[in-house]
């Protein structure tokens, strides 16, 4: 899955614009077909079982409605898609939805929460003993993605000031394993799962100098929706949630009743069974909608948005017209907002997972 946000350029920006006014019509109206994409990541398969196994089906029924699931093979392209009002909803990392469709002026909500990284993403060298002993050292990854911002948690709390301190070079999520096992000039770097699986075990020297299980909760993977889309269609947010825990259930039950969600899993991972495990050991994913309620409410979620809103400006994540940390207004759940009250265009909505933990879908 490649979970990357990158800064607009000033025409892409006007595009989305554009976009955004065209489809508006779109969003006025009472739905009762709906879109939903995602990408292969372990923290979104279960989305493709719920469509295998009838239970997206099912719970779209009871509402009425129809949803229609499909994997999406280009990540940024299944942003894209969303930002035109071509998908309902779309499975993106957090800092995605802030950098990506928020900053392109789309009233976003996070309304599913399913996973956060977990020791998914590693920051590794061959040659250094200590994060410290990286400043002023080279450090392959996927810029301005998730890999950049576990880089510059694991140099602040190191001691470091952030990425300043080192030299970052990018190279894509499809290169860096190949890459790093085969150049000797590349001592260190940052990726995720599946490719830090190869690239560890590929290099005895390799030592893993930081992982996401050191940033609990930061690097988060949600379903986003447009506001409006949202607001004015609540039974797509009901079956859709509905359905997710029905199957992380399943997931989470174990045994036979976890079996057939394990399969088709493992098998649109391109893995076998002791590969998928490796993955969700290092996965946590929200298993009921009480602990998805209960993080997404959490104050310590409002300080994981104002780290990532603070690195993704500082990184020119938000676009060459954002003047300040405060252009994007971030709405919690709690109502408050980090940043414009006036132009909040990122909310977290956790209205569906307290109904979920209440009885109420």
């Amino acid at each position: 899955m490649k979970r990357i946000f990158r800064a607009f350029a000033q025409s892409a920006l006007l595009l989305l614009i554009v976009c955004v006014t065209l489809s508006t019509s779109a969003f006025a109206a009472p739905k009762t077909t709906f879109k939903v994409g995602y990408s292969i990541y372990v923290g979104f398969m279960p989305m493709g079982y719920m469509k295998e196994s009838g239970i997206l089906k099912k719970w779209a029924d009871k509402y009425g409605i129809e949803i229609e699931m499909m994997a999406v093979n280009d990540y940024v392209g299944s942003i894209n898609q969303f930002i035109s009002g071509d998908l309902d909803a779309v499975g993106v990392a957090g800092m995605d939805a802030l950098t990506m469709p928020a900053a392109g002026g789309v009233d976003t909500s996070i309304f599913l929460i399913t996973d956060y990284s977990n020791g998914n993403d590693v920051l590794m060298s061959k040659s250094a003993a200590s994060v410290a002993d990286l400043k002023g050292k080279d450090v392959y990854l996927v810029e301005y993605s998730v890999s950049h911002y576990l880089l510059n948690r694991a140099l602040v709390m190191n001691g470091l000031s952030g990425v300043g301190e080192v030299k970052t070079v990018n190279i894509s999520d499809a290169d860096i394993a190949a890459a790093y096992l085969s150049n000797t000039d590349i001592q260190n770097a940052a990726a995720w799962k599946p490719m830090t699986a190869d690239m560890i075990s590929g290099s005895p020297e390799t030592k893993v100098l930081f992982d996401s299980s050191q940033i609990p909760g930061e690097i988060m993977d949600v379903f986003i929706g447009n506001t409006d889309v949202l607001k004015d269609n609540p039974a797509f947010g009901k079956a859709l949630t509905g359905a997710w825990y029905e199957a992380l259930a399943a997931i989470k039950a174990g045994g036979d009743t976890a079996k057939p969600v394990n399969e088709y899993m493992a098998s649109a991972l391109g893995t076998d069974q002791a590969g998928l495990k490796t993955q969700i050991d290092t996965t946590f994913f929200f298993y009921t909608p009480a602990e998805a309620n209960a993080f997404l409410t959490d104050a310590k979620t409002g300080t994981i948005m104002d780290d990532v809103r603070k690195f993704s400006f500082d990184r020119g994540l938000f676009g060459q017209g954002a003047t300040s940390v405060d252009a994007i207004g971030i709405q919690l759940a709690d109502g408050t907002v980090l940043g414009d009250p006036a132009n909040v265009k990122l909310r977290i909505d956790a209205s569906y997972a307290k109904l979920g933990a209440e009885g109420g879908l």
